[in-house]
């Protein structure tokens, strides 16, 4: 059994290549630990098992209370087992398991963005360098010139679950965001493009404190309790304080694009979106979320034949059948155009 958390990726065992009857041997990070009780009252343990290629469910009946207590989740752990069938979705029935030391490969057990960090912030600032106003362009200088900012703004996470969950993610989406926004501007004349681009480039900015990532992607207790859209508007407020003669009816629009880009109260939106680049910016970010949630979903499906497994966000099936001469997404570069590019539901 291996118990080498930090081992080349050549011989992992990725989870999206285990099928049913394989005898799986690996290691994992548990992102979710639940004990149970059999009719019997006998003790089991249930376990959601991942690595960057998505997640695996695994049952452990034997001496269940024993093994819960040598781990924890966010823990990686070395299992052997059998992939079984339940309900239409493979479940491995964990025969050994060891806690693993050592510091967790990243390479192995976290998602990351596709593209590459560096190229992503040189594409997002030629497009932030087309600001023409001269009191956003302020502004967003003010966020760029901030390494710490901008240390955690290209690593965290978009969400913790679905839309863009994985480190790099936030860079992934505000880029896409700032694209789409670049191109509606130029789409529709009406549209103020440095108010609607200052908007994309803000939008999301308070997920760098609402959620961890320096390990299993969670909720900060600052988040769980303010959120990110009450902290990015605080972040927007810190710098607009440093900044002199700054138009307060700029501040004023600025701050309503971040308050209202979820759209609707039922969305955890303080505001809904009361102008024009407002209410563009809730339908692209709405839409960069949607593609990109839905794409890795149908990407992850384990489900044979052509159709999905059940979405319960959508409430529905997705056919995933790809038209004939159309590359596998796994096979794309990361990067093109074609591949994996923006995002769900509000998170």
């Amino acid at each position: 059994m291996k118990t080498d958390a930090t081992s080349g990726t050549d011989d992992h065992p990725w989870i999206r290549d285990i099928r049913e009857n394989d005898r799986v041997s690996g290691c994992y990070l548990v992102r979710e630990k639940k004990m149970g009780t059999t009719r019997r009252g006998d003790p089991f343990l249930t376990l959601v098992l991942s690595d960057r290629t998505g997640e695996l469910a695994a049952k452990i009946w034997d001496d269940a209370e024993r093994l819960s207590s040598l781990f924890s989740e966010g823990d990686v752990v070395a299992v052997e087992g059998i992939a079984g069938s339940y309900r239409g979705r493979i479940q491995v029935t964990v025969s050994r398991l060891k806690p693993v030391e050592g510091e967790a490969d990243p390479g192995i057990f976290y998602e990351t963005a596709p593209q590459d960090p560096s190229r992503m912030m040189a594409s997002l600032k030629k497009i932030l360098r087309g600001i023409e106003n001269t009191h956003m362009r302020r502004l967003v200088d003010r966020f760029l010139a901030d390494r710490s900012f901008i240390s955690r703004f290209r690593r965290a996470p978009a969400a913790k679950n679905f839309h863009h969950g994985y480190v790099g993610g936030l860079l992934e989406h505000t880029l896409s965001v700032c694209r789409l926004a670049d191109l509606m501007a130029g789409h529709y004349p009406a549209l103020d493009r440095d108010l609607l681009v200052t908007g994309a480039f803000l939008h999301d900015i308070g997920k760098i404190r609402e959620l961890r990532f320096d390990g299993p992607i969670d909720y900060t207790t600052e988040g769980r309790l303010v959120g990110h859209v009450a902290l990015g508007a605080a972040m927007l407020d810190e710098k607009l304080s440093g900044l002199k003669d700054f138009p307060e009816d700029l501040a004023v629009r600025l701050r309503h694009l971040l308050l209202s880009h979820h759209g609707e109260y039922d969305f955890g939106s303080p505001k809904r979106p009361k102008f024009l680049e407002a209410f563009a910016l809730h339908l692209i970010d709405d839409l960069d979320a949607k593609m990109n949630g839905l794409n890795r979903f149908m990407e992850k499906d384990r489900q044979e034949g052509a159709w999905t497994d059940f979405n319960r966000l959508f409430g529905r099936y997705f056919f995933k059948e790809r038209m004939p001469g159309e590359p596998d997404p796994q096979e794309r570069e990361p990067g093109d155009a074609a591949g994996r590019q923006g995002v769900l539901f509000r998170s």
